[in-house]
C-alpha cells in the first residue's frame, strides 16, 4: 500500500450548477447546489485513498463558521465547465509534520497553501529522498531554487500557459510549453487536456501523448483532482510514469461521470 502525503487546502465548497455562465451583473438561476467539504486537496486525498493508498493531508484551518480559513465557490454548467475562486490559508504547523513526511513515498504539493509551508515540505521531502508531485493550481510566486528538487509537475492547458506563456491547444504546443517548464527545474512535465488525454515530457526528453476516455461529464471540477489522486496513487504503487498517467486518465474519466 502506498503512503502519500498531500500538502494543500482544506476548503468548504458551495457548488452551484447552472445552464450557463452569468454575464456581468446578470442573475442566473441555480438549478442544483451542494454544500460540501470535499474539495481541492481533499478531493485528491479521497481519490487516492479510494484507489487503495494510505493518505495524510497537511493543511491549515481557521476560525470561521466552518472551522476553515479557506472559502471556495465553484459554478459548473451542464456542459461540464467550471470556475473556481480560492483564498489562501494560514500556516501549517505541528511537531509531527516532519515525522509524517519522512514516512511517505510520495508527496503532493499544491500552491493553494502558504508558500512557506510548500517550500518547507519540499525541503523535507528532499531530506528524506521522497519523490514530489507539484500541482500549481494558483499562480503564486515561489522560490525558483526549490524547483530542481521537484520530480513531477502536473498542469492543465491554462496552468501550462501561465508558466510557459505558450498557448497549449495541441501536442506540438504542449511540447514547446513542456520544454520551457522543464527548464525551470522540474524533472517530468505532465499537461492534461481535459478528456482528450495527457501529454508527458520526461527527464530523458521523451515526449508521449496518452489518449483519454470520451465520457459524458457531469462534474468537471472533479477531473483534475481525480487525475492527480489517481496519479499519486499509481506512483506510490511503483508504476512507471507512462503507466501512472494511463491509470490517472481512467480515474479522472470515471470521476467526472458521477455527481
Amino acid at each position: 500500500m502506498g503512503n502519500i502525503v498531500v500538502v494543500g487546502s482544506s476548503l468548504y465548497d458551495l457548488m452551484c450548477q447552472t445552464s450557463q455562465f452569468s454575464m456581468q451583473e446578470e442573475h442566473v438561476l441555480d438549478e442544483r447546489s451542494v454544500l460540501s467539504s470535499d474539495n481541492k486537496a481533499i478531493n485528491q486525498v479521497i481519490l487516492a485513498s479510494k484507489c487503495g493508498s494510505k493518505v495524510t493531508i497537511l493543511t491549515g484551518v481557521g476560525y470561521d463558521v466552518k472551522n476553515n480559513h479557506y472559502s471556495e465557490e465553484a459554478t459548473a454548467t451542464k456542459k461540464g465547465k467550471n470556475t473556481i475562486v480560492i483564498k489562501l490559508c494560514g500556516k501549517i504547523t505541528g511537531e509531527n509534520v516532519e515525522d509524517v513526511i519522512k514516512q511517505a513515498n510520495i508527496v503532493l504539493l499544491k500552491l493553494e497553501s502558504n508558500i512557506d509551508e510548500v517550500v518547507a515540505a519540499v525541503r523535507l521531502a528532499q531530506k528524506y529522498n521522497i519523490p514530489t508531485v507539484f500541482h500549481p493550481t494558483k499562480k503564486q510566486e515561489f522560490p525558483k531554487g526549490i524547483l530542481h528538487n521537484i520530480h513531477y509537475i502536473t498542469l492543465n492547458e491554462t496552468e501550462a500557459f501561465e508558466l510557459s506563456r505558450i498557448k497549449v491547444n495541441d501536442q506540438q504546443s504542449a511540447l514547446k510549453a513542456a520544454k520551457i517548464i522543464q527548464m525551470m527545474g522540474f524533472m517530468h512535465v505532465i499537461i492534461t487536456f481535459h478528456n482528450k488525454g495527457a501529454f508527458v515530457y520526461t527527464v530523458e526528453r521523451k515526449a508521449t501523448f496518452i489518449s483519454g476516455y470520451s465520457v459524458k461529464a457531469t462534474d468537471s471540477p472533479e477531473a483534475t483532482d481525480a487525475f492527480n489522486g489517481g496519479f499519486i496513487h499509481a506512483l506510490s504503487e511503483g508504476m512507471p510514469i507512462i503507466e501512472a498517467v494511463k491509470f490517472a486518465n481512467g480515474v479522472a474519466a470515471l470521476a467526472v461521470t458521477r455527481k
